[in-house]
């Protein structure tokens, strides 16, 4: 019954309103209808008698100066010729005469209507173009002229249907709703007024039937919404009806949406337990006194104890018994906030249950609750064994593989050895052939018995000889050492070392090779540059292996200008000033693009007899220095190898 009062309360003030708007319809209608009968009795009378044009065109200003809907006025013969015209003064002018001739058709047809019914008629509405993007609906109104019984022209007014709207039309109607004229299929063509937009429209027509035309007056009006308490104990009760309605509305969706909290929040859990019971890290939560509160299968797995073996514990039973002491110092530090989180974790040893030790990477950060309070600490555990194996191999292969390149490349050099030895060897013989000639004396008179100046002649040319088979002997133990230093395998430990004194190192056995193929070795060493810090062994091995390659590669071209050029210098602008750059310049035939892509690959070589790891090698060693090993054509032929070294920097 509440619902149905309101409801009739409703239709019945919207009824009011819907009446009163029909009536302002009804009146609208008439009052405009009103008014273009009187300006057809104001435009017949500008034809009153014999006027004059000049007397015409003033009553015609006259009258549109009081008839604002009116934007013209024509004076046209019975030919429909015009005789005078006059627009309104209220705006500049609507049309030239090429807009006219356009608009001219609907004031025939309004004329010959007129002078069949011997009455005013009305053409149809028409929009008109006025420029610059403007336009304007416009009607064409005739009134036939006579004079003494005699048909003597016309006098045809246009019609602004907006200025109509605006003029006729009472200012309290467009105050408050909008009126328009429409076509019966409901097209608009003019509007005036601006009403407020509420949430129910109203709206309501009536026809304006003219002669030779009709035209539909429509009028909306925008309400709020109907009044529906009628009397205060309706509003009251409607009022509590609305409240235990609005309550049980509530309740179905605070539980709707509770149900589905808990359903999501049973999802979430699921989800999250299985994605925890999947992973391979181990995931441990303690609390802020250091007592496990959570782990997961993964650690569990990792450490041999079951969950209920360490919930619980501040001690943990993975601990190795010889480090227990420090672990319980650094858990108290961490505790106590004295030990900053670190992104990157730190390596640690665990004890599995039957007792083997295990290195794990830790990861640590604070656990904070959905309060923003820190109610914890959460690690995360990755067992590196595995990991620490595979470097062991790794590390031992790339030993295995330097000591096999250094002794393959001593093999390559025992030709080049034999013949470099030759040359002392054959000195020493000599000159021990000759001391031997001294010692038992020239002309069968031994050294021993020589007296005065000449015994001392034969005894400096003894000297002399002695120290020319020192020095062969000492230029043969200097080259056997330096292979043997070269192919002795010694652990990796990093020194300071001049640019100069790694180059005197090598270049023994460089100039060796290069005497051999024709080579001509140059070396350059900038002033004044810092020691570098680096496995003297290992950066000795990668200038060899350059510059042997480079020699080599202009040896297999058979290019006859053949040079070599090892430089060290400083960093060009843009590059860290912290390290020098090392240089292997070739005049060779430079490095084809094919084989520029895989230059640095293991076991590819351009060689018979070579066998790919020279590069390798190289690149890792510069690599594990911290630089990096490129290569670039050198100008005007050749290939320019380049790396760097880090500066050692002073204790």
């Amino acid at each position: 019954m509440l619902v149905t009062m309101v409801w009739l309360a409703g239709r019945y003030e919207a009824s009011q309103v819907q009446d009163k708007l029909e009536r302002d319809t009804v009146g609208a209608v008439s009052e405009i209808r009103s008014a273009l009968a009187r300006n057809m009795q104001d435009l017949q009378a500008l034809n009153a008698g014999d006027v004059a044009l000049e007397d015409w065109r003033v009553r015609a200003a006259e009258l549109l100066q009081v008839r604002r809907e009116i934007v013209r006025v024509e004076w046209r013969n019975a030919a429909m010729r015009l005789v005078a015209h006059a627009e309104t003064p209220y705006r500049g002018e609507y049309w030239s005469d090429n807009f006219r001739e356009e608009s001219e058709t609907h004031a025939v047809a309004a004329c010959s209507n007129a002078r069949r019914t011997n009455a005013a008629t009305y053409s149809p509405s028409y929009f008109q173009l006025l420029g610059e993007g403007l336009g304007m609906e416009l009607m064409e109104a005739c009134q036939p002229l006579q004079h003494q019984g005699h048909f003597v022209g016309y006098v045809v007014a246009t019609y602004s249907l907006p200025n109509i709207l605006s003029s006729q039309v009472s200012k309290n109607l467009t105050r408050n709703q909008e009126v328009s004229f429409t076509e019966p299929d409901g097209t608009r063509l003019a509007l005036v007024g601006a009403a407020w937009r509420g949430t129910r429209v109203f709206s309501a027509q009536q026809l304006l039937d003219l002669p030779g035309h009709t035209l539909v007056l429509r009028m909306d009006s925008w309400h709020r919404a109907p009044n529906v308490f009628p009397n205060v104990l309706t509003a009251l009760v409607t009022a509590m009806s609305i409240a235990l309605v609005s309550v049980l509305v509530v309740l179905v969706r605070d539980n709707r949406r509770r149900l589905r909290a808990e359903r999501d929040l049973g999802d979430a859990l699921a989800f999250r337990k299985a994605m925890e019971d999947s992973l391979i890290t181990g995931l441990r939560a303690r609390d802020l006194q250091g007592r496990i509160s959570y782990v997961n299968p993964a650690f569990c797995a990792m450490v041999g104890f079951s969950s209920e073996e360490l919930l619980g514990l501040d001690i943990a039973p993975y601990w190795p018994p010889e480090l227990a002491q420090e672990y319980r110092q650094r858990q108290g530090r961490r505790l106590s906030g004295a030990i900053p989180t670190a992104r990157e974790g730190h390596e640690s040893v665990f004890m599995r249950k039957d007792g083997t030790r295990f290195p794990v990477l830790i990861f640590e950060a604070p656990l904070i609750n959905a309060q923003g309070q820190h109610t914890g600490w959460m690690s995360a555990f990755i067992d590196i064994s595995e990991q620490r194996r595979i470097e062991e191999i790794s590390r031992a292969s790339q030993e295995r593989l330097q000591a096999t390149a250094r002794l393959a490349t001593v093999g390559e050099m025992a030709s080049l050895l034999s013949h470099e030895l030759t040359q002392p060897l054959m000195a020493i013989a000599s000159y021990a052939s000759g001391s031997l000639h001294l010692l038992e004396g020239s002309g069968n008179t031994p050294v021993a018995q020589l007296t005065g100046e000449q015994a001392r002649e034969q005894l400096q040319e003894l000297v002399a000889v002695m120290r020319k088979i020192g020095f062969q002997a000492d230029r043969a133990g200097r080259v056997i050492k330096s292979v043997r230093d070269f192919v002795r395998r010694r652990d990796q430990s990093r020194e300071a070392v001049f640019p100069q004194e790694l180059l005197d190192a090598v270049l023994p056995l460089v100039r060796m090779q290069a005497r051999k193929l024709g080579v001509d070795v140059e070396t350059y060493v900038a002033p004044g540059l810092p020691p570098v810090w680096c496995d003297v062994t290992m950066v000795e091995q990668v200038l060899l292996n350059l510059t042997r390659n480079g020699m080599q590669a202009m040896e297999a071209a058979q290019i006859v200008e053949r040079r070599l050029e090892v430089r060290v210098q400083a960093p060009e602008a843009g590059q860290p000033a912290d390290r020098l750059v090392f240089s292997v310049s070739d005049w060779g035939t430079g490095i084809p693009d094919e084989v520029a892509e895989q230059l640095f690959g293991a076991f590819f070589t351009t060689r018979p007899e070579g066998m790919g790891l020279g590069l390798s090698l190289c690149r890792t060693v510069v690599e594990q220095h911290g630089g990096q090993l490129q290569h670039r054509q050198h100008q005007p032929r050749g290939t320019v190898f380049t790396f760097t070294l880090p500066v050692a920097v002073p204790q």
